[in-house]
């Protein structure tokens, strides 16, 4: 069995891909900071025959992020890393000028210093695996200036770059930072209430378009949902190994 660590794993687009990946068969070791909706969704997968290892926790704490992946070693390696968990930094978005200063750093601690040290933590057993994989979400915010996405964009942004300087020092294996586009998840109503979502797919329509990657273990770079949607080849934007 394959295995897959997939962070921020309670709801939203990280339940979506977790379910998925138990749908075909991978083993899992999920995380989230709140423990009951947590193990709700391991229970869940564990139905699909999947062995699930829930593992409550911040991602921004190291001894967390060890203990995730000691999970998985247990249960076989890590084939699949999938940093998924992320905060806005302020909820609703606010302008640059009125960020405040301590959501700014907490984002970054979670949305890039976090994944980053997770991918350090799992690179011994990601080098170890016959095709080993890092997915980290991205963003649209990344590259487009929205306005008060600022201080989120500028996190993507980083993550983006990371990723990218990753796939280029780790040849071996496959690294991609996709951007799913906006969906129908309580990250986006917080992002800025009042806003009419009904029109946006909700992640469970997403994460099939994302696993595309791993199915196919396209080439090393950054990626849309709407460009692996619509593509019938590699769509990557980035390097190759």
């Amino acid at each position: 069995m394959s295995v897959a660590v997939v962070t921020g794993s309670s709801r939203g687009l990280g339940r979506a891909l977790a379910g998925e990946l138990a749908a075909g068969g991978w083993d899992l070791v999920l995380s989230a900071r709140g423990a009951e909706p947590l193990e709700r969704a391991a229970a869940a997968l564990r139905a699909t025959g999947s062995r699930v290892t829930a593992v409550a926790g911040d991602v921004s704490s190291a001894a967390h992020r060890a203990e995730l992946v000691a999970a998985a070693r247990a249960l076989g390696g890590v084939d699949l890393l999938v940093n998924n968990a992320g905060v806005l930094g302020a909820e609703p978005l606010l302008p640059l000028a009125e960020h405040p200063l301590v959501g700014l750093r907490e984002a970054f601690e979670v949305n890039v210093v976090a994944p980053l040290g997770l991918v350090q933590e799992a690179l011994p057993l990601l080098r170890a695996a016959t095709a080993g994989a890092v997915l980290n979400i991205s963003s649209d915010a990344a590259v487009v200036a929205y306005g008060t996405w600022g201080a989120y964009g500028a996190t993507k942004a980083a993550g983006d770059l990371m990723s990218a300087v990753l796939a280029v020092e780790e040849p071996g294996l496959r690294v991609w930072w996709a951007d799913p586009g906006s969906m129908r998840t309580r990250m986006m109503a917080a992002a800025g209430p009042g806003e009419d979502l009904a029109g946006l797919p909700a992640p469970e329509e997403v994460a099939p378009v994302l696993l595309r990657l791993v199915a196919e273990r396209l080439p090393s770079g950054r990626y849309t949902a709407e460009g692996l949607a619509g593509a019938e080849g590699p769509v990557a934007a980035g390097v190759r190994p």
